[in-house]
């Protein structure tokens, strides 16, 4: 079968596709966004199916990078819809004798809170602030950029001088348990910053970990941790109906199974159904680096060093999660805690470091650290007055050798490791907040095969597109030497959180990949230079 022929063809619409696609649709370009699933979204969609009365989000939910994205900012998606909602407090770590460290938007509301904690530990949250205040407008735009950050970088290098130079380097490099180590005394602000280093798949341990802690912290000082309100799916639908105004075209229940080469170019797309839709200019790929270089392409077609990079891909860890819905909101032994939009849930440093121990051995961890998302209290209409839409996850080894806790969870995932992992979530909050189970009117079970069935780019519900550790960013994201968009291949380009700057609900994956698209579509670039470009980058001989 043969198909239109459009200037670019952009595979998923995931919210990275969905960027690239309305950058292209900006640029004049007639695009075509072609989506395996039913619907659009990716990770970010909300339905009611665990309650009639109470909105869930599948996947993503609270978005401070998507607030602080210059790239969604410049979108202007509130003039589709699109509205902020945010809890009155941003995350709570509560502990098991009734203390809570809290973090709000206000920055002196929050050190007052964790001074109690242990003397001077509000003025040293506070330096962590003010860093931030030197250096986060020049890192959100350097972050977002793609590499190499020629302005920002040099902006952001500038600004680093005046905040401490090496010293500022040092404290961000650190792994959060030793940054907690050098700057408090108390348990309050270490945990805090620590809970937000393992939203990704780091350690306390981890070097850098202080920084992605930091990182995420002062983004809830700076925008809080707001959701869409009405629900994810309101995030998609903004960045759906602009495509639509601008003229493109949006096709789901249309897997994509092979990209076309020709001269050692891509010039389009081949469907399950065997349709061709051929790409003028560009295809942009919104799958995970496995995806486009294993399945989209095809091993035997990559040369021998590309497939030996692609077999040292690392994974994020596999997740877990259950949604509740509640009669009434959760009962927090620590107050607190109920007016926070995100929970961490941990008994202290050393649990998470035993829980992330767990993880790296390929042990189910008998004690998960999970963070919880109180979703009526960040977005009242998400279930009625008086009830609560809520959620948990946990992260899990991306390949099990044992249980921890005995009871068998593993790979296989029936009836009854299912009850028992729940058990184990819900156990973890029962400690904090005694009678929450009591509260439970219906329950969700998504274990990792049912996140990856929602979205086959969360790889066993890896939910940042590959590992966040430094082995795997920057200039090795998704593999060495690459670091762009751009691939070996002319025409073809990655716009998912495989590539830089990685995993979470920001656009800037996508934007880098239109741009580079939009760039390459230059005569002079696309005839003299982006060949020579090309040339350079394939790694390890030609593409047969």
């Amino acid at each position: 079968m043969t198909g239109r022929t459009v200037d670019a063809v952009v595979i998923g619409a995931g919210p990275n596709g969905l960027v690239a696609a309305n950058l292209l649709a900006d640029a004049g370009w007639e695009v075509t966004v072609l989506e395996a699933a039913d619907t659009p979204g990716g990770a970010v969609r909300s339905d009611r199916g665990v309650h009639p009365d109470h909105v869930h989000d599948l996947c993503s939910s609270f978005h401070p990078l998507a607030a602080a994205s210059p790239v969604l900012q410049g979108l202007e998606l509130e003039r589709w819809g699109l509205r902020w909602s945010r809890a009155p407090a941003v995350l709570a770590h509560p502990l098991p004798d009734g203390r809570c460290a809290v973090l709000y938007q206000d920055p002196a509301r929050t050190a007052r809170g964790l001074e109690e904690f242990g003397a001077g530990d509000g003025a040293a949250y506070l330096r962590l602030v003010e860093l931030w205040e030197e250096l986060g407008a020049d890192l959100i735009r350097a972050l977002f950029t793609p590499l190499p950050p020629i302005r920002s970088g040099a902006a952001l290098a500038a600004r680093l001088r005046s905040a401490g130079g090496l010293r500022a380097v040092r404290t961000l490099a650190l792994p959060v348990r030793r940054l907690a180590e050098e700057e408090f005394t108390g348990v309050g602000a270490p945990l805090l910053l620590a809970g937000c280093a393992l939203h990704a798949d780091l350690f306390p341990e981890s070097p850098g970990s202080a920084a992605f802690g930091w990182l995420l912290a002062m983004l809830g000082q700076q925008v809080g941790w707001p959701v869409p309100a009405g629900g994810a799916q309101q995030l998609t639908r903004a960045l759906v109906g602009r495509f639509r105004a601008r003229g493109g075209s949006l096709r789901c229940g249309t897997p994509v199974t092979r990209v076309l080469l020709s001269d050692d170019r891509c010039t389009g797309v081949r469907t399950a159904d065997g349709e061709q839709v051929f790409a003028r200019r560009a295809v942009l790929a919104d799958v995970p680096a496995p995806a486009l270089y294993g399945e989209l392409i095809g091993l035997s077609r990559l040369p021998a060093r590309l497939r030996a990079d692609l077999a040292r891909f690392q994974w994020d860890h596999a997740t877990f999660k259950v949604d509740w819905a509640l009669s009434g909101p959760i009962p927090w032994r620590a107050a607190e805690a109920g007016r926070a939009g995100t929970v961490h849930l941990a008994t202290g440093m050393d649990h998470l470091t035993r829980y992330a121990a767990q993880l790296a051995t390929g042990q189910v961890p008998d004690r998960p650290f999970a963070l919880l998302g109180q979703m009526t209290t960040a977005d009242p209409g998400r279930s009625p007055a008086g009830t609560e839409s809520a959620w948990a996850y946990t992260h899990l080894p991306q390949r099990v050798r044992g249980d921890a806790g005995g009871a068998g969870v593993g790979d296989h995932w029936d009836d009854d490791r299912r009850a028992a992992m729940v058990a184990r979530l819900e156990a973890e909050v029962e400690r904090l907040a005694p009678g929450f189970r009591d509260t439970v009117v219906a329950r969700r079970v998504l274990a990792p095969p049912d996140l990856q069935r929602i979205d086959r780019s969360l790889e066993q519900g890896a939910l940042n597109g590959g590992t966040a550790a430094v082995h795997q960013q920057l200039f090795f994201r998704p593999m060495p030497g690459t670091g762009r968009p751009e691939t070996p291949v002319p025409g073809l380009y990655l716009a998912s959180a495989s590539a830089h700057p990685g995993g979470g609900v920001h656009g800037a994956c996508g934007a880098n990949a239109a741009r580079a698209a939009l760039w390459a579509g230059r005569p002079l670039v696309r005839r003299v230079l982006h060949p020579v470009w090309s040339a350079l980058r394939r790694p390890g001989g030609r593409w047969p």
